[in-house]
């Protein structure tokens, strides 16, 4: 029952509280069954301003469990409300006793009323007490002064919150704001009071402490010393702790600091415009040639060799490949005989045993194979191979001087050749200034209108899609298209057929088929006319929807592979546009972009597209093939991807494929961003990071491999167009080819004895050995020598070599300095020593990586020596314009930092370099081993054949003699024809300045030779023996096979070539 009413009591409390009712609120702390205690119905005001403030606290309390105050808390609040009373009675004392006691001036009772007013008596100090008057005097005089009016309110808070108001007059207390509260401004308040004998206090302790310890300093030192000594030989050990337990850590960050100013260093030296002499200083040891390099270097060289052998190798076998399948076609046609196939079979094994690894043998030996007297004429021929391969101007004179089939020729085997098919950066930078330098003549001289680019056939662009589609372009055609030719291929259900006639026919047949019966539709129709019906019409729109699908396909391959277009293909492309632009400025971007396209879809693309199998886009079995139904497909498809990237709509024959013309322009739209995109790349300077002093700065020379034969074939050809190429008496390529003389047979090309002059078979082998292939280090004829004929770039080279020894073992801030100052004993012996520990590398660097002897001379000076030679070079290179003293020679720096920035990008580059050989040779060796298959499946394909000779009794025997070579069957008798007969046959078609009314009188005997499928024809005018040619059957196959009709013997008889072939099978062969 007691604790219910105890609760009901907090209720009440609780309620007056929350009203904020003073009175109500005094009511419930003194209902009894509360048992609050010491409740003073006078401070009704307080008790409700601190009850409410703890309250307030506990509803922002979120982990209290009630929201009302207890009886306990309630206590609390009621004490705290008496002791802030108390304080408040106590200061109110305090005020009033010091300031009555200074407004009476009595001061003898100053100390009693202080002492009697704070907490701690001990605080106040009896002797003091006069100063305690004086300064409180003081204050409240000063305090007085400053006050017009006051009131006799005193104003006290306490804690900060609760205000405290007393009246001097009335004795009237309140905590809340009186109605006609005025302050008592002139007395001084508690914290004042206390402020002032407290601080008397501090002063007092402070100046006794003092006074201690100067009476001390001596042992105070000491004992000072001791405690920093102590101190600091604990943080000392604490330290080294640290550093012990965290070791790993702290090389970590020393590695991280050292490679952070190393950064920052190498930052200044690439972004620097004039890096100064103290960070080149740091990187220069960069320059020189590691283990690592000359054997990263030796691998590439050999690498190279292997790729550009097997490229050539592979070349060959494509070529006799092409050739076996044209008479094997011939020979099931019954138009070749079996030996002639079994003849080029029997090459075609030779090349793929050991014939083409006594090529790579001889090339190993390169020129040491040759005859020493030779060396000479092979140095001059480096020189001269050097000279063409860095000035492409002379290539690109060649060219133009050529007819363009031999261009071609030339183009495959020794342009190519020369330049190493770009197997490495700097052989494809100097292939793209020779294919810029001819395309821009070609252009300048041949193309007088902007469409012959499209119509015509250019011998440049001929020459940079072939080089692209060749061993380095093949798998970026393969990553290109391979996946969605694939795709098309293997999809069994695609079938595009847009010839309304052909869709016609298959849909007759299949209703017959279907049906059993004939139908009554006519077989024969015009496209019109197949348009009529609805069924044809339905499957063509079917075939134009997968067209359109498929077409979309192989377009987004092509746009989102940019990146994997060739860079050259990319840059030729962007070189024609300039170039085409510049010649017909009026020329709009549609029509520059038209001539982008044709170049980069048109000629590259589109082929590889139509044939995959034959441009290794997708990987075939040996005697396996693409069918009629792909074929047509990946052609459809082709056909509308060419249209598109021309702009060009479909009209006149192609009507019918007039509804897919929207589809085509909006194609157009995608493929002209494409060209534009594609013609956004940098110079080849850039690209490749090259410029005139790249070969000084490579480790290695460069070299090339090249057959006897092409060296022969490009000496001719430099002679016989010298004048055109070099009209020049003074220019260098004539001084070569002065001092080269005649072109050389192949035997005086290798020397005496190379030949036994007895052997029956001399020519033969010498025609072998013209294809041998060698090495050539390429060099120039002026390469750094000593003397007045030096040149700017040389001279800059050698300076540069020599500043680089000198600088790493003498100190200074400028290149000047260094040189004025005189080299110390110390310094000497240190420049010696590096000296002798280059000399023992040198000792271990291939022949063909070795610096010339001008520069090995040179390394070998004193280093003061080496500083004259410094300060003469560069004011020769002064009077030049190279360098300048007004800038310490800042230039000649700039040119040392960025050999070796280019130094770094060489060595990145040399190790992608690797890898691509390495990736390359992988893939011809593939290809090799397809092309062997390819082999093999003909030599069973033949042997089948001479198995069924065998059990066949032919009219025309075959027999095999001893060394397993066929031989053919008694010869035929010979053919005698008037000309008006064989015109009367068709066979002859007329003769130049004769009438047919003569014909009559010319006769001509066809007469069969020895060798099989070989002709001698004699022409005689009124019995008159005129001239002989010679016919090869095959030679008239394979231009029935490239479509040739007409042909001319003796310069003046047309013939027609399929009655020619006719009347030779007929005649000689019975069929």
């Amino acid at each position: 029952m007691q604790s219910f009413l105890g609760i009901v009591a907090v209720g009440h409390i609780n309620e007056a509280i929350d009203e904020g009712n003073p009175l109500k609120t005094v009511e419930g702390l003194q209902l009894p069954t509360a048992k609050i205690e010491n409740v003073d119905p006078n401070e009704a005001q307080h008790y409700q301003d601190v009850l409410y403030h703890a309250k307030s606290q506990k509803l922002k309390d979120p982990e209290s469990a009630s929201k009302n105050l207890w009886l306990d808390e309630i206590q609390d609040a009621v004490c705290q409300a008496n002791t802030d009373r108390d304080r408040a009675k106590q200061w109110v004392t305090l005020v009033i006793d010091v300031n009555q006691c200074l407004e009476k001036e009595e001061t003898s009772d100053i100390l009693s009323v202080l002492k009697s007013n704070v907490c701690n008596t001990n605080d106040v100090i009896p002797e003091c007490a006069d100063k305690y008057y004086n300064a409180l005097a003081k204050a409240k005089k000063q305090k007085s002064g400053n006050v017009s009016a006051e009131g006799p309110w005193l104003k006290l808070t306490l804690q900060e919150k609760y205000d405290y108001y007393y009246n001097i007059d009335s004795k009237e207390s309140s905590w809340v704001t009186p109605e006609s509260y005025l302050h008592k401004e002139s007395w001084l308040m508690g914290k004042e009071i206390e402020a002032f004998w407290k601080g008397h206090k501090q002063r007092m302790s402070y100046l006794r402490r003092k006074q201690m310890f100067i009476d001390h300093i001596p042992s105070i030192v000491k004992i000072q010393s001791w405690f920093r000594m102590t101190t600091t030989r604990r943080n000392y050990l604490s330290r080294l702790q640290y550093f012990r337990d965290h070791k790993n850590e702290i090389v970590k960050i020393q590695s991280l600091l050292r490679a952070s100013k190393a950064r920052d260093d190498y930052k200044t030296l690439v972004g620097s415009e004039n890096p100064p002499l103290s960070v080149i200083r740091k990187f220069v040891h960069l320059l020189d040639q590691s283990d690592l390099d000359f054997q990263e270097e030796l691998e590439v060289a050999q690498l190279r060799g292997e790729v550009v052998t097997k490229i050539r190798g592979n070349q060959q076998l494509e070529k006799d490949l092409n050739l076996m399948d044209i008479k094997i076609g011939l020979l099931v046609k019954n138009r070749i005989t079996l030996e002639d196939v079994i003849s080029h079979r029997t090459k075609l094994n030779k090349k793929k045993g050991g014939e083409i690894q006594v090529l790579n043998n001889t090339d190993n030996q390169g020129i040491k194979s040759l005859s020493k007297e030779r060396r000479k004429t092979l140095e001059t021929y480096q020189q001269l191979f050097y000279l063409l391969q860095t000035n492409p101007s002379y290539l690109a004179k060649l060219i133009f001087q050529m007819p363009q089939n031999k261009s071609t020729k030339f183009m495959d085997t020794v342009i190519f050749t020369l330049y190493n098919y770009a197997s490495n950066q700097r052989e494809e930078y100097l292939l793209l200034k020779l294919f810029k330098t001819a395309l821009e003549e070609e252009v300048k001289s041949k193309v007088d209108q902007v469409q012959d680019i499209v119509t015509g056939n250019p011998t440049v662009i001929k020459m940079v899609v072939s080089f692209n589609r060749g061993a380095r372009g093949q798998n970026t055609l393969r990553q290109l298209l391979a996946p969605v030719v694939r795709e098309i291929i293997d999809d069994k259900s695609l079938v595009i057929n847009t010839n309304p006639v052909e869709v016609y026919k298959a849909w007759v047949n299949q209703l017959e088929t279907q049906t059993g019966e004939a139908s009554n539709l006519p077989y024969d129709v015009t496209e019109e006319q197949a348009l009529t019906y609805p069924e044809v019409k339905s499957k063509l729109d079917a075939s134009n929807e997968s067209l359109r699908s498929v077409t979309d396909k192989v377009l987004n391959s092509i746009i989102s592979s940019l990146d994997l277009l060739p860079y050259g293909l990319r840059y030729i492309a962007k070189v024609l546009k300039n170039s085409i632009h510049e010649k017909f400025p009026d020329a709009t971007e549609d029509e520059l972009l038209k001539i982008v396209g044709n170049l980069l879809y048109y000629r590259y693309m589109n082929p590889a597209i139509v044939a995959p199998d034959g441009f290794d886009i997708i990987d075939m079995t040996a005697g396996g093939q693409i069918n009629p139904d792909q074929r047509r497909n990946l052609g459809t498809v082709a056909k509308v991807l060419q249209h598109a990237a021309s702009n060009k709509l479909f009209e006149g024959e192609n009507e019918h494929l007039a509804s897919t013309n929207n589809y085509l322009s909006d194609t157009y739209q995608k493929f002209r961003k494409y060209f534009k995109e594609a013609c956004d790349v940098p110079e080849p300077e850039e690209k490749f990071n090259m410029d005139k002093y790249t070969d000084v700065v490579t480790v290695s020379k460069p070299v090339i491999y090249i057959s006897i034969e092409e060296i022969i074939s490009t000496h001719s050809l430099l002679l016989e167009h010298q004048d055109a190429i070099a009209p020049d008496k003074n220019d260098l390529l004539n001084e070569l080819l002065e001092s080269l003389g005649e072109v050389p047979t192949v035997e005086s090309f290798l020397g005496e004895g190379a030949v036994d002059p007895n052997d029956p078979n001399k020519a033969n082998t010498l025609n072998q050995l013209a294809k041998t292939e060698i090495s050539l280090s390429l060099t120039s004829k002026y390469d750094l020598g000593d003397g007045e004929g030096l040149d700017g770039q040389s001279l800059m080279i050698k300076t540069k070599k020599l500043i680089m020894d000198v600088i790493r073992n003498q100190p200074g801030s400028t290149l000047t300095e260094i040189l004025e100052t005189p080299a110390t004993t110390q310094q000497e012996v240190d420049h010696d020593t590096d000296m002798v520990s280059r000399a023992k590398k040198d000792s271990k660097t291939p022949e063909e990586m070795k610096d010339n002897q001008s520069m090995v001379k040179d390394a070998q000076l004193p280093l003061e020596q080496k500083k004259r030679k410094i300060q003469r070079n560069l004011r020769t290179l002064e009077q030049m314009g190279h360098v300048s003293s007004k800038n310490k020679y800042q230039d000649i720096l700039n040119e040392i930092a960025k050999d070796i920035r280019n130094q770094r990008i060489h060595r990145k580059l040399r190790k992608a370099e690797l890898a691509k050989l390495q990736q390359t040779l992988k893939a011809l060796n593939k290809k090799a081993a397809f092309y062997e298959d390819q082999i093999n499946y003909y030599d069973t394909y033949i042997k089948t054949c001479l198995d069924n000779l065998k059990i066949k009794n032919s009219r025309r025997s075959i027999k095999m003699d001893g060394k397993g070579e066929l031989k053919g069957a008694k010869r035929a008798k010979p053919v005698k024809y008037t000309a008006a007969k064989l015109h009367e046959k068709g066979v002859l078609l007329g003769i130049d300045d004769l009438q047919t009314n003569q014909f009559k009188n010319v006769t001509f005997d066809i007469i069969s030779t020895e060798d099989v499928g070989i002709f001698d024809v004699k022409s005689k005018f009124l019995g008159v023996d005129m001239e002989k040619v010679q016919l090869n059957i095959q030679d008239l196959l394979e231009m029935q096979y490239e479509g040739i009709a007409v042909m001319k013997m003796f310069d003046k008889v047309k013939v027609n070539v399929n009655l020619l072939i006719y009347l030779l099978n007929k005649k000689f062969y019975g069929k």
